[in-house]
Parts: structure tokens; sequence; C-alpha cells
């Protein structure tokens, strides 16, 4: 292809699945639907806590933040990526390619901080039950959820200026759904090795660290659940840890495969496989680890629906 001029590089072309076009229908559709529920899902749980005072404890409002950034980033990927699936339409300006990438980057981030934040809150609530009220304040809840987020955006900041400071001279093809910073690096012609040894030092401290904390935090949660002694109540809460753990090890796992080294040796398709399974699957299933399959929850959106159906009867 002709190398274009740095200064004309003012859009991208996002390739998707071009090379399979009788695959685009389906994965269109299927995406939809992931999209759709994904929505419904985190938007119940968004709306719940939010106007059940019951539950406005730190459990809960860590989930409403979760739900806040999954709708968030499934927001800042999935509109664009329906629209490579359904059109030939498959150019995103250069402005627009930034925007993507922090904002993936931003609530990506953020969930990983928060995920950290939330086994903290499950071993502190287990494992020292008297304590956790003191432990878990509100004042130590609002430092976590702010460290959280203000980690988030100094990630996106710092990670999207520095990829888009490289010189884009051509080819213009992104080999991807959306504008992820491998695929976007590798159009980069300059040398990107700094950045690469950044990103592989940033995935340990941003993904791994708080991914250690949660497995730290779950060991001894499931020590703690082996001395109880009701064998119903090790039986839930087993199942509890293990939903709990396999959305995790999807997110982490997925995404430091990804992040950790940007120009790795997997073909374009395996990464595009890779991003769906902390893009797409984790956002949607969530709301059901986390949320909809808890008893308090559930009893917390009946009250709220028959409120709504009494108001109305009126």
């Amino acid at each position: 292809m002709k190398r274009l001029n740095q200064s004309s590089m003012v859009e991208f072309i996002l390739l998707g699945f071009s090379n399979f076009p009788e695959l685009q229908e389906q994965l269109f559709g299927i995406f939809l639907v992931v999209y759709l529920v994904t929505l419904m899902g985190n938007s119940i749980i968004i709306v719940v806590i939010s106007l059940e005072h019951s539950l406005h404890v730190p459990m809960y409002l860590f989930l409403l933040n979760l739900s806040v950034v999954e709708v968030s980033f499934s927001a800042a990927i999935m509109p664009e990526m329906l629209v490579v699936l359904s059109t030939e339409n498959t150019v995103i300006t250069f402005a627009g390619c930034f925007a993507q990438m922090y904002f993936i980057l931003l609530f990506g981030g953020t969930e990983c901080f928060l995920l950290g934040a939330m086994a903290y809150d499950r071993y502190t609530a287990i494992c020292h039950p008297l304590n956790y009220p003191v432990i878990m304040n509100k004042s130590v809840f609002i430092k976590l959820v702010i460290f959280s987020w203000v980690s988030g955006i100094m990630v996106a900041t710092v990670q999207t200026t520095w990829v888009f400071s490289f010189p884009f001279c051509g080819p213009n093809e992104i080999n991807h759904l959306f504008c992820e910073t491998p695929p976007v690096l590798e159009l980069a012609c300059a040398d990107t090795f700094l950045f690469e040894i950044y990103a592989f030092t940033g995935t340990i401290l941003i993904v791994m660290v708080p991914f250690l904390l949660i497995l730290l935090s779950y060991t001894r949660i499931l020590f703690a659940i082996l001395k109880m002694p009701t064998t119903s109540g090790r039986q839930k809460a087993f199942s509890t840890c293990a939903s709990h753990l396999t959305s995790v090890t999807l997110f982490y796992g997925t995404a430091s495969i990804t992040y950790i080294q940007p120009k790795s040796g997997y073909s374009p398709e395996t990464k595009k496989m890779m991003s769906w399974a902390y893009t797409l699957l984790t956002p949607m299933l969530n709301p059901l680890i986390y949320s909809l399959r808890n008893s308090e929850m559930k009893r917390a959106s009946i009250k709220l629906w028959r409120r709504k159906v009494d108001s109305h009867s009126f």
C-alpha cells in the first residue's frame, strides 16, 4: 500500500472481519444482543442500588460503580463495532480513534482497581466481620473509589497521549474492530521499544497487582469458608467465590495477554478473539455474577417494582 504523508493522516480504516464477509451479519446480531443485555443488566443494577437506601453500603456501592464502568466501557466500544460489522463505512477519524482508545483505557483501568477494591471489601466482611464497619467506613470507601477512577484517568491520559505522539505515515488500516492500543501501535512508523517497556511494566502494576490482591483476598476467604460449621453455608460461599474468580480471571487474563506485549506474535484474528472476552463477555456477565444472583438485590428489585406498580394503580 502506498505510504501516506504523516500530515495527511486524518483518519483510519477499521478492517474488522472484512476477510470473512460471510460472518459479518451473524456477528452483528450476536454483538447487538450482547450489547443490549449488557446495557439492560447493568442499568437495572444502577437504578436499583440508587433508589434502594438499604443497599447504600460499600458492597453494593462498589457494584454501582462497577456497573457504571461496564455501561461506559461498552458504550465506548460497541456502537463503533456494530457500525464496522453492518456497513462498509469503516472509517474513523484520527480524533475519534484517540477518544475511543482513551475511554477504553480509562474504564478498563478503573475496572481493574475497582475489582481489587471489591475483593478487599469481601475479605474484610467475611474474615473480619466484627471490625468491618470500622475497617470499611465511609471515608475508606470513598478513597478507594476515587483512587480507582483517578488511576484509570491517569493510565488513559499517559498511554493514549504517548501512542498518538508517534508519527503515523501509512498504511492507515487498523486490523481490528476498534481502536485498541496494540493494533494502532503497529501502524506507527517509529521506534516503539520504550513504549513497549512501559506497556509491560504498566500491565504488571495496573493489571497484575490488583489481580494478585484479589487472589490473596479470596485465598483468605476460602480458608474462612472452610471453617464454617454448616455445609450449606460453605457451598453457597464457594459458589459465590467461584463465580467472582471466573469473571476476574476472564477480564484480567485476556487484558494482560493483550497489553503486556503490544507487538506479540499472535495473529490478528486471535487478538480480536481475546479482546472479545473482556470487552464483550465480562460487561455482560458481571450483572449476573455480582448482583442479579444476590438475594438482597432480588428483594430490592421486587420491592421497587411493586412500589412502581402500586403508584400506577391509584
